[in-house]
């Protein structure tokens, strides 16, 4: 079935984009998501997740990012900054007997090798480097590929990425507010509220949160679960981008 859902993947998802550059013959090709990172992160997803759980892996492909969920997260002995630097070796592992087929498949190389793999392969490409969340209970583990920014914009005649109408629509100043306190990091939405100086739970939710949700600037960071006691909001690919182009054109700090 991984093959399967990674061949469907392949054939309907992944994009080549050429790019030329005025100062030299050779042009640039690179891929909105690598092949191989894809395929690790699918195997993390099925090798890691709870047989014992009915939540099945999901994954998401849109044209920002591609994103793929599992329950429940990874051993408690394995922490967050580990895993961003390519170095985290579980004492426990869920699964052996399946790790052992995937590597007969040849899906995997081995124990605590997927992570490095997803790591090599992005910066390979060019691509802005994945990332890797779970809660403080490990209770979800989500791997998110970001799309390479030229696959996603086209490029410009000189090689540069140039930002497209998907991003520049209107934004209230209460949503840009809301996209600037997120850009540091996620918050949860009495957090989020409490910067704002704001008492009103159904006032923050209907002129900035929620806005930000249906325009896809800000997401969650447990979608499966919107409402757990655990639920933060950060900023999408997409809101990065309107944040950026903002400031190019002079509208922000």
């Amino acid at each position: 079935m991984l093959r399967e859902a990674l061949d469907f993947v392949r054939r309907n998802y992944l994009t080549e984009t050429v790019i030329k550059h005025p100062d030299r013959a050779e042009a640039t090709r690179v891929v909105n998501f690598p092949y191989a990172a894809i395929e690790e992160a699918l195997a993390n997803a099925i090798y890691h997740r709870s047989y014992e759980e009915r939540e099945p892996v999901e994954v998401r492909i849109s044209g920002e990012e591609l994103v793929a969920l599992s329950y429940p997260g990874p051993d408690r002995s394995v922490r967050l900054e580990q895993l961003r630097a390519g170095r985290a070796l579980p004492r426990r592992y869920r699964n052996r007997r399946i790790g052992e087929f995937l590597k007969e498949l040849e899906i995997t190389e081995g124990r605590s090798t997927g992570i490095p793999k997803i790591l090599e392969a992005m910066k390979r490409n060019g691509s802005p480097p994945p990332e890797f969340e779970f809660d403080d209970d490990h209770s979800y583990f989500m791997t998110r590929l970001p799309v390479h920014p030229q696959a996603r914009r086209g490029a410009s005649a000189d090689g540069t990425a140039r930002v497209t109408g998907e991003v520049t629509g209107e934004v209230t100043g209460e949503v840009a507010g809301l996209l600037e306190l997120l850009e540091a990091l996620p918050m949860t939405r009495t957090a989020a509220q409490d910067r704002f100086g704001l008492k009103s739970q159904a006032n923050f939710r209907d002129r900035y949160l929620t806005p930000a949700l249906e325009a896809g600037l800000i997401e969650m960071t447990i979608p499966k679960k919107p409402r757990s006691r655990l639920q933060q909001y950060r900023l999408s690919a997409k809101g990065r981008a309107w944040l950026a182009a903002r400031r190019q054109t002079g509208g922000g700090t």
